[in-house]
């Protein structure tokens, strides 16, 4: 029999070598296909006497990247489709679906044929559970292997025995640690932990993993043997009565209820150890079927899985434009922004020109790059090589006529518009006339710059977050006069760099500032309103939020908003900015000298460290303090939820962001809106618009305009239209259309 993802080759000693390698992908992924054939495979080895033992493998450089979540979407669409017809029936069927790869993972297990997984590459997910499933497991001593079982970060669980077979492998508390984190592990960690069996070079994997069949491999897993017994001790012991009070502690002070996925992955570790394997992998099917049905596992995998994957891989860009290959960029401005930009370059191999006043300047800024890759040796996540090779890439200078040859120049230099004119036009002099111009700027204008170039069509925006080395999200600008090359330049830019890219239409604050100053915002009406500001931050992080509103203004710098503040009374007049917020930050910056993280002292204190940073004591005295059993702690959570979602909803409806995936995907890496909602607009989706509308209009009647419903949601909720309908991405030529 011939497979279309396999190859099955038997060697002398009767020892079959299994190659995943499936054509036209990437990387190998579990589709309902190779299921089939696997299962095959299985049953082949199994049935052949003239075959002792299977080794699997993979010829790609990868091993896989898991279950094609595409597939559990569709198990996810089914169930929604089906329900409303037979509940019951749906439910079954979700089951038994969900079933499937367990069933075939046991199958392999309990074959009676040794079976080796030999890993070369990433392994993760449902592939690392089928590994955990095979007898025996070599990794490749290399970089490039990385093992881990993830789902968690995208609102599931390890449904394919993952909760079952890892806690019998290693001890309890290790289990729950790399089940609940989704953590990545090196093989040396891998095989400290007991996953896998051996190490070996690469070249000689597969020839390590035949050996281990050769030597006697026994085809039964250490649980179906009599008198196994659990690494660390049962459930019911000593150890276990010092580990899972405080790992349910644990788990509720870092998720506060918002991730019913991880709580499932304590309750099949607990609940599973207390039974025979195939009762635990009942269990585990059980509560996988229960994640399914949650609202938080399909936003999740739209968001954080099948949208991030689609932006990173060009959803947007123009169809037709020919893909840059990038010889040589510049970076205007040296200072940290211009230097993080020139650093994450850099390291995407790309020669990088960072220009600024003087060569001291410039200097100083490749240093910038010395620090982050020199940190990066120590912690062993490079070696001196790496960073002899990203240095030798950044050519520091004060002479714009070294911009020459560039493709692509970012400007970011001080955000003053008389300033931008002057590199603009210095720059353009120096370039060849099918180079594309961006701008980093965060505050002015696209098309309004643009009028100081030459050539508005190669002229747009890229907005890079701080710190670039560890912000994922760059927004991309565009101006009125914006052509698709400079669009399709810019993404590929960004992708180059391993970056996500959203489209942004030009407007104040673009998308990602104006719902970060609405947060930011509500929280100054609450201490202006007397609310503790302890109840604030807690409040945020309890919603879902990783940093508190007040925490993150310090981080951005509160002279900043002071800035930003008095820019939009002189633009936009004084009722544009709410006077009493206003009297908030100028009695903190003029009156305290509190800016922030960036002088010690903003909301909060920053003692030296090891100590921590705690707020402020004086932010009391500013007013009068509400009692916080009288306050609605709940309502606090809603209310800055609610407002960045309005928000999000407003840059929908004025057509700057057109495209959803874009605005929860950026909502969630710029400022980690709610991860487990799917993101700003999912979070509306899942509520739905009706019942979101009467929650907007209940706070606009207690706390004011910020949460005046925009018409778009009025008409959506009388539609009952979600956002991903309203503004299907997948609608016929839209898929990469620009905004």
């Amino acid at each position: 029999m011939s497979y279309t993802n396999f190859t099955l080759d038997i060697d002398a000693d009767g020892i079959a070598l299994v190659t995943w390698n499936m054509p036209d992908r990437s990387m190998n992924v579990f589709t309902e296909e190779v299921m089939r054939e696997l299962n095959a495979i299985v049953d082949k080895v199994a049935g052949d006497a003239a075959i002792k033992g299977a080794v699997i493998t993979s010829g790609k450089d990868t091993f896989s990247g898991g279950a094609d979540i595409t597939m559990l979407q569709k198990m996810l669409t089914t169930f929604a489709a089906e329900k409303g017809k037979d509940l019951e029936k749906a439910t079954r069927a979700l089951f038994e679906n969900a079933g499937t790869m367990t069933g075939l993972f046991r199958k392999l297990e309990t074959s009676g044929k040794p079976w080796v997984s030999a890993i070369n590459g990433t392994c993760m997910g449902g592939a690392f559970e089928m590994s955990l499933a095979c007898h025996g497991r070599v990794a490749a001593d290399s970089d490039k292997v990385k093992m881990a079982l993830p789902e968690v970060k995208i609102g599931i669980f390890p449904g394919a025995g993952g909760t079952q077979r890892v806690p019998r492998l290693t001890d309890q508390q290790q289990a729950l640690q790399m089940l609940t984190s989704g953590q990545n592990l090196s093989p040396q960690k891998a095989k400290s932990m007991g996953l896998i069996h051996q190490i070996a070079e690469p070249a000689k994997l597969v020839e390590t993993a035949k050996t281990m069949i050769r030597n006697g491999l026994k085809p039964v897993a250490p649980w179906d043997e009599n008198g196994f017994k659990l690494p660390g001790g049962p459930v019911y012991s000593a150890a276990g009565a010092n580990l899972w009070p405080p790992a349910i502690a644990i788990l509720r002070r870092e998720t506060y209820g918002n991730y019913p996925a991880a709580a499932a992955i304590l309750k099949c570790v607990y609940e599973g150890l207390l039974v025979p394997f195939d009762t635990a992998l009942r269990i585990e099917q059980r509560y996988f079927t229960e994640i399914m049905q949650t609202k938080e596992a399909p936003a999740m995998i739209r968001s954080l899985f099948v949208s991030l994957q689609e932006l990173n891989k060009g959803a947007r860009r123009p169809a037709g434009v020919p893909e840059t290959r990038f010889k040589k960029i510049g970076i205007l401005g040296a200072g940290f922004m211009g230097a993080g930009i020139a650093y994450v370059t850099a390291k995407a191999g790309i020669p990088v020109v960072l220009l600024d006043r003087d060569m001291e300047s410039a200097e100083k800024g490749k240093a910038h790059s010395d620090g982050l890759i020199s940190d990066q040796v120590k912690k062993g996540r490079a070696k001196p090589e790496d960073k002899d090779r990203l240095l030798s890439l950044i050519t520091p200078t004060s002479d714009y006529a070294d911009l020459a040859g560039c493709d692509l120049v970012v400007e970011a230099v001080f955000e003053d518009s008389a300033v931008k004119k002057s590199a603009i036009e210095q720059a353009e002099a120096a370039l060849k006339s099918s180079a594309v111009f961006a701008s980093n700027t965060s505050t002015i204008p696209i098309t309004a710059l643009a009028k100081n170039s030459a050539r508005p069509k190669n002229f747009i925006g890229i907005h890079f977050f701080s710190p670039v080395d560890r912000m994922m999200l760059v927004e991309i600008i565009l101006g009125k006069k914006t052509g698709d090359k400079a669009l399709a330049t810019a993404i590929d830019f960004v992708r180059a760099i391993k970056k996500t890219p959203i489209v942004v239409n030009d407007t104040r604050g673009f998308y990602v500032n104006r719902c970060v100053l609405r947060y930011m915002s509500e929280a100054y009406k609450m201490l202006i309103e007397g609310v503790p500001a302890p109840m604030i931050e807690n409040a945020a992080k309890a919603a879902g939020m990783p940093v508190g509103p007040l925490a993150l203004t310090d981080e951005t710098a509160i002279d900043l908003a002071q800035k930003i503040m008095k820019q939009t009374i002189r633009d936009l007049g004084e009722k544009a900015v709410d006077p009493k917020q206003m009297a908030l930050i100028n009695t903190m910056v003029d009156d305290h000298g509190r800016f922030g993280r960036k002088n010690g002292k903003g909301f909060y204190d920053y003692p030296a460290k090891p100590a921590k940073k705690k707020l402020w004591p004086g932010l009391k005295e500013f007013y009068p303090q509400l009692k916080p059993e009288k306050v609605d702690y709940a309502e606090l959570q809603q209310r800055l939820l609610v407002t960045i979602a309005l928000e999000a909803a407003r840059v929908m409806e004025e057509g700057i962001v057109t495209d959803p995936r874009e605005a929860d995907v950026g909502s969630i890496l710029a400022f980690g809106f709610a991860p487990y909602t799917g993101g700003a607009l999912s979070y509306i989706d899942g509520i739905g618009a009706g019942q979101f509308v009467k929650i907007a209009k209940g706070l606009q009647k207690k706390y004011g305009a910020e949460f005046k419903v925009p018409r778009l949601l009025l008409d959506m909720a009388e539609k009952g239209e979600t956002f991903y309908q309203r503004f299907d991405p997948y609608a016929k030529g839209d898929v990469k259309q620009a905004a």
